[in-house]
């Protein structure tokens, strides 16, 4: 069992805990005796970083550990340099989607891969017991790693000479990286969310609110756009005629541009792609949410292609963590290597209307875990008919989603309603 730790590390309100520099400092500490070894550091443009980058720090210098500090990174460029530098260990500070006053940190192994839950309940345990002090540690700025990265992911770019492009960095930890990369693969880049002032990161813009991004490449007349989140693991794009393209529609994209014989999404993932997969031959194993819980379901199944509708891809042959860069990449070298648009991929699956409530409660593993719960979903179940519904506790949030989806929005869109009145009531 773990206190602390969710579904992406610890994350919180900034000031509240376990947000605070004297939790990040005994956190700090206790990841450093756990993991032993030279940790790799980034963060994004949180106002907080700083602060709690500083206190995580102290408390891994505590723990004797060299920390290679990488300075503002997103996840995935840490994760790939974790492995670069051969270290033990690298740690983030970021709440990924979540508002400016929200902030996290979450630990990936020498491989870049998420901690293991067990790794993550060890170093819970080691928290309250006391721990000497250990000589040896030292902190090193590592400022050559973003052109490292940068090298790492233009080595899986196409030819982007011609193409217009619209990049949203959501004004995170993408924010200098992304127009970089894209310019450098040679394409025409009109950039938006470049401009973070430590509390706009994700704010009316990013993969969690694409419009913009999408509104641009339609009014502009570009070829297509992508929105990242606040930490840079994913992706959202938009096809030339500014529709949203999600995680959904790029899963059934390199399913079939690939071949694949099956894929991995998540509980999340629309009814309507399963049933086009299925159509196309393609299995699709749901996981439970998290690109964490997706890689461990590629690594069971020994398959190569997963994904989440908020746009986490893993492309497990390239690396075991999400990347919203990467991602972009490769859907443009699938678009190319096929001959396709992407905007025929999106007139190629047809989603069913999904309903995404999130319901407030004081306690979200309470009301996950109440007697009532499966009787409630069961008569949403009745009352839908063809469709599906799905009700789980936030892994980074204090509220319970409702998920409702079918063939028939009305219908959803009640359900929906009905399901998220009752979940609040049975506290």
């Amino acid at each position: 069992m773990r206190r602390f730790f969710g579904t992406d590390g610890v994350r919180g309100r900034v000031g509240e805990p376990p947000m605070t520099p004297e939790f990040l400092l005994a956190l700090g500490r206790a990841a450093g005796e756990e993991l032993a070894g030279p940790f790799v550091l980034g963060r994004d443009t949180r106002a907080s970083g700083p602060m709690l980058a500083s206190a995580l720090v102290a408390g891994l210098l505590w723990s004797g550990a060299e920390v290679h500090d990488l300075g503002v990174m997103p996840t995935p460029g840490v994760a790939y340099l974790t492995a670069v530098y051969r270290a033990r260990a690298g740690a983030v500070i970021s709440a990924s989607h979540n508002p400016y006053r929200d902030n996290g940190v979450k630990f990936l192994t020498g491989q870049g891969e998420k901690l293991p839950d067990a790794t993550e309940a060890a170093i819970e345990g080691r928290l309250a017991a006391p721990s000497p002090y250990r000589e040896g540690g030292r902190r090193l700025l590592a400022p050559e790693g973003t052109e490292r990265y940068l090298a790492h992911l233009l080595d899986h770019a196409p030819d982007l000479i011609g193409k217009r492009i619209v990049v949203d960095a959501a004004n995170g930890a993408a924010y200098r990286l992304a127009p970089e990369l894209f310019s450098r693969a040679g394409a025409e880049v009109f950039a938006i969310g470049t401009s973070p002032d430590g509390r706009n990161i994700n704010r009316g813009l990013g993969a969690t609110a694409p419009a913009p991004m999408a509104r641009a490449v339609r009014d502009l007349g570009y070829d297509l756009g992508v929105a990242l989140d606040g930490d840079g693991d994913r992706a959202i794009l938009a096809d030339r005629r500014g529709r949203v393209v999600t995680g959904d529609h790029l899963l059934y994209l390199h399913a079939r541009v690939a071949g694949e014989p099956a894929v991995v999404g998540t509980v999340m993932s629309n009814l309507g792609l399963e049933r086009a997969l299925k159509a196309a031959g393609v299995r699709l194993h749901r996981a439970p949410v998290g690109d964490r819980y997706v890689y461990e379901v590629l690594v069971r199944e020994g398959l190569r292609l997963g994904a989440e509708p908020s746009g986490h891809m893993i492309f497990r042959d390239r690396f075991a963590t999400g990347d919203g860069l990467l991602t972009a990449l490769l859907t443009l070298a699938a678009l190319e290597a096929s001959g396709t648009d992407l905007a025929d991929w999106v007139d190629a699956l047809p989603l069913f209307p999904q309903v995404i409530r999130n319901v407030p409660v004081a306690d979200k593993r309470r009301v996950a875990a109440h007697p009532g719960l499966p009787d409630l979903v069961a008569e949403a179940e009745r009352r839908l008919g063809d469709g599906r519904v799905n009700v789980r506790p936030s892994g980074t949030e204090p509220v319970v989603r409702v998920m409702v989806e079918g063939p028939d929005r009305a219908a959803v869109e009640a359900v929906a309603g009905w399901l998220a009145e009752r979940l609040s009531g049975l506290e």
